[in-house]
């Protein structure tokens, strides 16, 4: 049968191919469109639709069209063209500054489904028996888990878009979170979407999937009583300052300007931090010493020291010179010495990889003209002006790596801060989404969390992932003050780190060993009579 087409068994006769959606799986182009779209459509769990109870759906289009595919090849093509479907669909805000690039990076990516097509196939095609259905739930949610590892390593662009992320806002999952991370929300997830892919198209297997989802319900409820909570042990006040979008020539000193006017207001208000976003100050403040005296003064009037964010070159940096983001801490007699370069770039918005081949992008799009440099190890600042208050720093898309903060937490931060700039992403759907990662990274290691931009969203978020005071939106400038509660304790996610990753590798190890056992034990079919190999003869003649 052809990959694409090829007409079904139960076509009617004299012409007519059934059903419109039949002919339309049927066709090459509406095969191939139907699964972009089947597989796009996760993508309006995550802010700014924010619809997170369509996470639990969203798959089960995507699962039912593989599932028809009838061939191996043309499943992994179902997988491979529903994943470019999410990809772009999670990304689309990109398109203004990679251009038709990000079609080549998302088809690429999308390859990481084909796989997985081929494991749902194996596993829900046709009339699967009962165990086969089940180990489907067990399976098919580990093999998307697998892909969520791979594409996580930032050269391929990094944690944006993780299905579990899409439950930033709902209680139950953040306490999950607190057990085994963003890893086990995107489990359960997948889980939720197979059950139903077998309750709809497996009638034989309905009671079995209904016997798991309600093991999982009873699961997810003995996490929600048992998981141990962050216990507050104090407030400090945090202030954030937004100056919103400055463009035109000049922007970075007409930033600065208005990030100056906005944290004199804050003067009197008794904070204990002022955190200004990504790549707020342009100059390195080691050798402008103007700059870093004009922060000092802002220091002293307001009482607090304050967190800036450095986009410069620097001459001495931890490999060599060159342009570095720094998070710098600054305080009433200037820089305090602590620093933090910020180790994960953005691929292509931060370096270019492979720079002498794939340098033709600075041309067709924003890719970045230098590469930045990165730093070589997470800092955990002491902040004598907020009592010793001890703040991790992560830098703009860092927020997505579940291991960064992790790590932060277990040398001790007691707050974790992320400054981001998501102004060329304005209109999109980029910095809420942005945002919401700081809620997943509060909750899974019980510490607060605060998102400062200089555009918007920035927004605070407990130790619980709960939402502290009201965000900063990107129509919006000014200056925010928010109550921070502080915590002790580690949670679970901090003790084991990923191990819902393990779990997935476990599951899928037993699965094809299984399968290699089975392939190895099943004799091979012996040949009919009469063929051309009988007993006593051998291949084109006859035995005698």
């Amino acid at each position: 049968m052809p990959m694409w087409g090829g007409r079904r068994s139960g076509a009617r006769a004299g012409g007519d191919d059934g059903r419109p959606y039949e002919r339309l799986l049927r066709s090459r182009v509406g095969r191939g469109a139907a699964a972009l779209c089947a597989g796009a459509l996760p993508a309006l769990a995550f802010p700014a639709p924010a619809l997170w109870w369509f996470a639990f759906v969203a798959l089960v289009p995507w699962l039912l069209l593989i599932r028809s595919a009838g061939t191996g090849g043309r499943a992994a093509v179902d997988g491979w063209l529903g994943g470019t479907g999410f990809m772009l669909a999670v990304h689309h805000w990109l398109m203004p500054s990679l251009h038709v690039f990000i079609l080549v990076l998302a088809a690429l990516l999308g390859l990481l489904w084909a796989p997985w097509g081929l494991l749902v196939s194996r596993l829900l095609s046709g009339s699967p028996s009962v165990p086969r259905a089940v180990a489907a739930i067990a399976v098919v949610p580990s093999g998307w888990l697998m892909i969520e590892l791979v594409r996580s390593w930032e050269g391929l662009g990094g944690p944006w878009g993780l299905l579990g992320a899409s439950q930033w806002q709902v209680p139950l999952a953040l306490r999950t979170a607190s057990v085994g991370g963003v890893w086990l929300l995107s489990l359960g997830v997948v889980a939720v979407n197979t059950v139903l892919t077998v309750l709809i198209a497996l009638p034989a297997a309905r009671r079995a999937a209904g016997a798991c989802a309600v093991a999982g319900a009873v699961a997810v409820g003995v996490i929600a009583v048992w998981a141990p909570r962050p216990e507050e042990t104090g407030r400090t006040r945090i202030a954030v300052v937004q100056p919103g979008v400055v463009d035109g020539p000049g922007s970075v000193e007409r930033r600065f300007a208005r990030s100056e006017q906005l944290t004199r207001e804050l003067a009197g208000r008794e904070v204990d931090l002022v955190v200004w976003g990504e790549s707020s100050v342009g100059v390195d403040l080691s050798r402008s010493p103007g700059t870093a005296d004009r922060l000092a003064a802002l220091s002293r009037l307001v009482g607090a020291d304050l967190l800036v964010n450095m986009d410069a070159r620097r001459t001495d940096g931890p490999h060599s010179a060159g342009i570095y983001k720094s998070a710098v801490l600054v305080g009433p007699q200037g820089p305090t010495g602590d620093r933090y370069d910020k180790m994960r770039l953005v691929p292509f918005g931060e370096y270019v990889p492979a720079r002498g081949v794939l340098g033709w992008a600075t041309s067709v799009g924003k890719a970045a003209g230098e590469d930045r440099l990165r730093g070589t190890e997470p800092v955990v600042m002491d902040v004598p002006g907020a009592g010793g208050l001890r703040v991790g720093p992560l830098v703009c898309f860092e927020s997505a790596f579940p291991d960064m903060s992790r790590q932060l937490v277990r040398d001790g931060a007691q707050l974790l801060v992320a400054q981001s700039s998501t102004s060329t992403f304005q209109h999109s759907w980029a910095p809420a989404q942005h945002a919401s990662l700081a809620a997943l990274r509060a909750a899974e290691t019980g510490r607060p969390m605060v998102h400062a931009t200089l555009t918007g969203v920035s927004a605070a978020y407990g130790p619980r992932g709960e939402r502290v005071g009201a965000p900063i939106g990107t129509d919006a400038a000014g200056a925010a003050v928010y109550d921070m509660p502080l915590s002790r304790g580690t949670t679970l996610y901090v003790r084991l780190g990923a191990w819902p990753v393990y779990g997935a590798l476990a599951v899928l190890a037993v699965f094809f060993g299984a399968a290699g056992v089975r392939a190895v034990r099943t004799p091979a079919p012996k040949p009919p009579e009469g063929s051309a190999r009988t007993a006593g003869g051998s291949p084109g003649r006859p035995g005698r």
